[in-house]
């Protein structure tokens, strides 16, 4: 085989594989999701979401003061699949906590409508700054 047909053959190998390895692996996407306690695979970046769903997953994040790692998944395909690979879900965002897959957007205002993301978020030691704000003004009675 001359050294023109055996780079040809080698060109042609490689995008086959690259086709195969077009996602980040489990192993790259269980060590993004456990370097922090809570971690968010989203369109765009928190300061600038790219979607609504995304926006509203920050937006509850923020309201409680979550100190969180996003990772912005328009940025790079092959993570933006392979999250969706590693968590069997296939919409973004996505929100891991302590290394567990929480859910999407639905799923997160779920349970801060119910609560219980205060509780999800006291299990790993950090503390919702809900629990500190004032209630609510009372309302006059008629």
């Amino acid at each position: 085989m001359s050294l023109i047909s055996h780079s040809r053959a080698l060109l042609r190998l490689g995008g086959s594989l690259a086709r195969y390895s077009s996602s980040k692996s489990a192993e790259e996407i269980k060590k993004l999701v456990t370097n922090n306690k809570v971690v968010v695979f989203m369109k765009g970046v928190p300061e600038q979401p790219q979607c609504g769903f995304s926006n509203a997953v920050v937006q509850v994040l923020r309201m409680h003061a979550v100190p969180y790692e996003a990772h912005n998944v328009l940025a790079d395909e092959a993570l933006r699949q392979g999250v969706k690979d590693y968590s069997n879900w296939p919409t973004i965002p996505q929100v891991y906590i302590n290394g567990e897959f929480v859910g999407g957007c639905d799923i997160v205002l779920q349970l801060h409508q119910s609560g219980d993301l205060i509780e999800e978020l006291e299990k790993v030691g950090i503390r919702s700054a809900l629990l500190d704000a004032p209630p609510p003004p009372k309302q006059p009675q008629k």
